[in-house]
């Protein structure tokens, strides 16, 4: 009983990351099981991507109903990742445990400092034309530039090759990523998202949790068939991560831009020196 009231409470936090910040969870997760719930790598991944799918599909749903997510390219990433997830659970299963744990370090590290990036840059372009922007924004749409770059209908977003074959690149690689190390792979999604496609931040959180709660299926599918996730941990994770999940995509509108970026980077880097300092024998 202790350890589900355990799993649930940190489920909470898991679940308001995921719907802020547009990830599966699996990032907390995997380290959370492994260094809490003593799971092996393989547990610890697979039980990861077993707990990802509710947790995402409540952040979505809020998402959805707010109008901060991209449907069309949700649904198209998530179809793509769902064709390589099954395949990164069989790289993972053929995989030293201390390689699985090094890739998702890796991965977790390399997303911290592309959002960290552009976080910064963000902040200096704000900084160098905030008052001409300010000035030209308001005589253009009558102060309404915020509300248009929130418009999850934007022409941006247009189904033309280039850009869905775009989103399928994204979609594969995080479907990889996903089964692979047990993550929903939007700490990948939100960044490239914003990099490659142009989405907003606020756009991308709901767009990649959208995704998320697709290509984690077939992957969650094949580890239970392989019998590695305990499902005990999940449900218990599941049981907090889901109302958090919600909230954490209600606050999405109330947080700046630069502030998600900021705080999604400095999330991610932590995660990465965790599950790293872990892996080597360091702690736990």
């Amino acid at each position: 009983m202790e350890m589900f009231i355990v799993a649930a409470l940190a489920g909470v936090v898991v679940g308001v990351l995921s719907g802020l910040l547009g990830i599966g969870g699996g990032v907390v997760m995997v380290p959370l099981f492994r260094l809490v719930f003593g799971l092996d790598p393989i547990a610890a991944t697979a039980t990861s991507l077993f707990t990802i799918i509710p947790t995402s599909l409540s952040g979505m749903a809020k998402h959805a109903r707010n109008k901060t997510c991209v449907i069309r390219v949700g649904v198209i990433c998530g179809l793509a990742g769902a064709v390589l997830s099954p395949i990164g659970v069989l790289a993972a299963a053929a995989s030293p445990s201390w390689m699985v744990m090094g890739a998702a370090a890796l991965v977790i590290a390399y997303s911290a400092y592309t959002m960290f990036k552009k976080a910064l840059a963000a902040s200096k372009a704000k900084a160098e034309g905030a008052a001409g922007a300010s000035a030209s924004s308001k005589s253009a749409s009558g102060g309404k530039g915020q509300a248009a770059d929130m418009d999850a209908s934007d022409v941006r977003f247009a189904l033309k090759p280039a850009f869905v074959a775009k989103v399928a690149a994204i979609g594969i690689l995080a479907g990889f990523l996903s089964g692979y190390v047990g993550v929903g792979g939007g700490f990948i999604m939100v960044p490239l998202f914003m990099a490659m496609l142009g989405v907003p931040m606020r756009l991308a959180s709901g767009t990649s949790l959208l995704a998320v709660c697709i290509l984690a299926i077939p992957g969650a599918v094949e580890q239970g068939i392989l019998g590695n996730i305990d499902y005990l941990v999940g449900i218990a994770t599941a049981a907090g991560s889901m109302p958090g999940a919600v909230l954490g995509a209600s606050l999405v509108k109330r947080v700046p831009e630069r502030a998600l970026r900021f705080a999604f980077a400095a999330f991610l880097l932590v995660v990465a020196v965790v599950l790293t300092v872990n892996e080597l024998g360091l702690i736990g």
